[in-house]
């Protein structure tokens, strides 16, 4: 295995004065040299507590400088940082801890009433982040009192899975998944150091972390850091730090686009608003498409990348609704059950290959065996791929619903549904059923109450889809249930006491 670089000691060099990170709240800027010399100063201090290459240093916070000191410092010394979801119960985050076992705990001061919660059957410290005592460690730029072995294959980063379809895992990822999946970022999507961009998506999800803010300090960018999204505070700081690049989920865009500041908005510097986490509502497209905006969606998961797929946004429109093809440095197919590779138009799970793919699940070799054949990961989400070689997300494997022996994909249902005028959400899964097996049914949340009926919906699908696809039962609710990232949780909807 090769010895693994520090290009953030690298880039401190080349570019010591250019402006790494802001914190939007607060208008603080650290430069790179000040980056830099941050993620020394608690390497040190690391090392002082008793930290060896491998072990496990956790953190709880908002979205915060704390994540990129914690993940440099681990880097340089060959810990393993794991962010902790900070929207999940004291519970879950407390067999997170037993399961990857830290060493340390950080938390950030505005979760201090977690603070004494946490680790009552674990052995670990625990330490505050956020306040002034956690600034003075940070300014102690000394040099590295250690060196330490670090290797292309070393564990670097540890995210753990929403857990939305089982119970969480912790996904491993080395050195080289994170520098691979930045390198094929920079270069497939074209960033450069005049790159800014706004990470509203929490930085303990890959999304936060690897889809553009590791990206863009690689390149020498610039990353805006910002917590709690509010849609009209977002349109702000996009104007106001001139972002190029932003990467939000399609909840978010929901509502940024139904606001009267984002249809009087201005973004003469905007190069790409991108979306991830689920795939995105057409009618995004089009608000976006009407103020002569470019707007894409990007494909990943925790376990590759996040980032897989390029698109020119000029062509997002034309193809609306495609990721694109795969990016410069990765493989991916599409694959049918009994292990033929899908034709064009035809259906296939994703596999994909490549040194940004993760390593392990964190004490579960199972698992790991299982999500690999012949060195290709098996990613569990469907897609079909066009004639010119464009890929389209179906949905998960899991989510697809078999009823009287045939397939039917939820997201081709839910976006039909979309275009109507007097329907702003909605999620379709299948219900077990004596007849048919599954029985294809609609969750829908109305723009408006009681404004059109079972049976109107009823006669819209029929308009667009085949008979078995179009639901049974339409069930009209206030709110879909979201996981932490934005992401329509369908799990708990199944959990409903109503269904």
């Amino acid at each position: 295995m090769r010895w693994e670089l520090d290009w953030l000691e690298n880039r401190a060099r080349i570019t010591p004065k250019a402006q790494a990170v802001i914190d939007a709240e607060t208008n603080t800027i650290w430069n790179y040299k000040q980056l830099n010399e941050r993620a020394i100063s608690f390497a040190n201090w690391l090392l002082e507590q008793g930290v060896n290459k491998g072990d496990r240093i956790a953190l709880l916070a908002p979205n915060h400088i704390s994540y990129l000191d914690m993940l440099f410092a681990c880097k340089k010394i060959g810990a393993i940082f794991v962010p902790l979801n900070s929207r999940l119960s004291i519970k879950e985050i407390n067999d997170i801890l037993l399961d990857c076992t830290p060493k340390l705990v950080g938390v950030h001061v505005r979760f201090q009433e977690v603070f004494c919660q946490l680790g009552h059957s674990a052995d670990f410290r625990k330490f505050f982040v956020g306040n002034a005592h956690y600034e003075a460690i940070a300014l102690q730029k000394a040099c590295l009192i250690q060196e330490a072995d670090i290797r292309d294959d070393t564990p670097l980063l540890m995210i753990y899975t929403g857990g939305t379809t089982g119970k969480p895992k912790g996904v491993v990822l080395t050195n080289q998944s994170v520098l691979w999946n930045g390198m094929n970022t920079v270069l497939s999507w074209n960033l450069s150091s005049d790159d800014i961009t706004l990470t509203y998506i929490p930085m303990f999800h890959t999304g936060g972390l690897n889809a553009l803010t590791v990206p863009v300090l690689l390149t020498g960018g610039t990353v805006v850091i910002a917590d709690q999204f509010e849609p009209k505070k977002a349109i702000e700081y996009l104007k106001r730090y001139r972002c190029t690049i932003v990467l939000f989920v399609p909840t978010m865009y929901h509502m940024i686009i139904q606001l009267e500041e984002f249809q009087e908005a201005e973004f003469p510097d905007m190069k790409t608003f991108l979306s991830g986490g689920a795939p995105c509502p057409h009618e995004i497209y089009e608000a976006f498409w009407e103020k002569s905006l470019f707007f894409k969606e990007g494909y990943g998961l925790t376990e590759a990348g996040p980032n897989n797929f390029f698109i020119d946004p000029k062509e997002a429109h034309v193809k609306k609704g495609s990721v694109g093809r795969p990016m410069l440095f990765n493989n991916i197919k599409l694959m049918k059950d009994h292990g033929q590779e899908a034709e064009v138009d035809e259906v296939g799970e994703i596999w994909i290959k490549g040194n940004h793919c993760f390593y392990e699940y964190w004490n579960n070799q199972e698992a790991t065996k299982n999500t690999f054949i012949n060195g290709w990961l098996c990613t569990g989400d469907l897609a079909k791929k066009d004639k010119d070689g464009y890929f389209y997300i179906v949905g998960r494997k899991k989510d697809m619903i078999i009823t009287g022996g045939e397939n039917v994909y939820p997201l081709e249902v839910e976006q039909w549904l979309l275009t109507h005028s007097m329907v702003d959400e909605v999620a379709v899964v299948g219900l077990p059923d004596q007849k048919w097996g599954e029985m294809v049914t609609a969750f829908v949340v109305l723009k408006n109450k009681n404004s059109i009926s079972e049976d109107e919906l009823i006669t819209y699908c029929s308009h667009k889809l085949g008979k078995y696809k179009i639901p049974k039962s339409f069930y009209f609710i206030e709110q879909l249930p979201k996981t932490h990232v934005g992401k329509i949780d369908k799990k708990a909807l199944l959990e409903m006491k109503f269904v």
